[in-house]
């Protein structure tokens, strides 16, 4: 009897260390671990008529210069175990801080002659969100978003309510000059003489073009957690407090851990209308569409139908990333789920 049991203990432990070396156990540990700690980012800097013709081989280095500087930056957060607000809040400061993108440093100017930056920040696993509208003193206002976000009970601050708020919480202020640049004040008065010369309203069509730069980005940490963030100095020549879709939640920026985070640039107003974010977001939780699916869906048909134009960044819970607009470029930048740089300026068939 006792050799009986002693041999069936041996069995037992000669099948378990079996199990522990079978080399399809091992690979499926592998992959297990694989999955769990994909990462991804994608970043943008805006979308519209954004012609090769139109930009000189010298300005096409500075832009992809300065993106692969932002998105690489944010990945090196991700391969370090950071959190995917901190990879997003990083690589949308250093597109805030270049005078190349319509954010930031490089804001456009209202018809006032100031520049008033909205931003917004959400994180996908509580949903939690911060943003901010029409300040004109805050240096990195995506940070002053996640500050919003973290450190106050409060979604949403706007104009000045939102930078003493900024300075009870330490955040770098700067005087309103700082975002001064010569190219953008000629924009301004470019818009300016189109509407002196046309009389027409604040909508003129041609105005449209003035919004390019918006700046965004999505990223996918080790943890599974998903974050997306927008800011945008809004629309040259701007009036009467206009705030577009950048800081609006759902609309130009959203995260969902179950479904992805987006963050979109474009004719702000539409995007608002047609809450462009979430409404991907619902496409492929109610309706099961993947996220270059509903993507394709919103941008490509529900936007257009309502005649706005723009474009989206996104990535899904596994790490699949989405750029879709129906413009002829988007500044865009990414490192998917397998470490390989993407940076694209223009629509493919160009």
């Amino acid at each position: 009897m006792k050799k009986n049991i002693f041999f069936l203990c041996i069995s037992l432990l000669l099948c378990a260390c079996n199990k522990g070396n079978n080399p399809s156990n091992s690979a499926d540990q592998v992959q297990i671990q694989i999955e769990k700690e994909t990462l991804a980012i994608v970043i943008h800097a805006g979308a519209g008529t954004i012609l090769k013709e139109n930009i000189s081989d010298s300005m096409e280095l500075a832009y992809k210069t300065v993106l692969e500087k932002s998105v690489r930056s944010g990945y090196e957060i991700l391969e370090n175990g950071g959190t995917s607000l901190d990879a997003v809040e990083t690589s949308i400061r250093i597109l805030e801080d270049s005078p190349l993108f319509n954010a930031g440093k490089g804001a456009v100017f209202t018809n006032a002659g100031t520049n008033e930056l909205d931003a917004s920040i959400m994180e996908g696993k509580t949903k939690n969100a911060g943003a901010v509208a029409g300040v004109t003193t805050v240096k990195n206002p995506i940070t002053l978003a996640r500050a919003v976000m973290e450190q106050s009970e409060h979604v949403m601050m706007a104009r000045k309510g939102a930078e003493t708020f900024a300075k009870e919480v330490g955040l770098t202020l700067v005087d309103p000059e700082y975002f001064y640049t010569e190219s953008r004040m000629k924009a301004l008065k470019r818009a300016q003489h189109r509407d002196s010369a046309s009389k027409t309203s604040y909508y003129d069509p041609f105005a449209k073009d003035e919004k390019f730069g918006t700046v965004g980005c999505v990223a996918l940490d080790k943890s599974g957690n998903i974050a997306a963030g927008t800011s945008t100095g809004g629309m040259t020549n701007k009036r009467w407090g206009r705030i577009g879709d950048s800081p609006i939640i759902g609309a130009g920026t959203y995260a969902n851990n179950s479904t992805c985070g987006i963050s979109a640039t474009g004719w702000g107003e539409f995007f608002i209308r047609g809450v462009i974010a979430y409404d991907i977001s619902a496409m492929m939780e109610y309706a099961g569409l993947s996220l270059q699916e509903a993507a394709n869906k919103v941008i490509h048909e529900k936007l257009p139908e309502m005649g706005g134009d723009g474009g989206i960044i996104g990535i899904d819970q596994k790490g699949n990333i989405a750029t879709v607009f129906n413009t002829s470029g988007m500044f865009r930048a990414s490192i998917d789920k397998t470490g390989t740089l993407s940076i694209e300026l223009y629509s493919e068939d160009q």
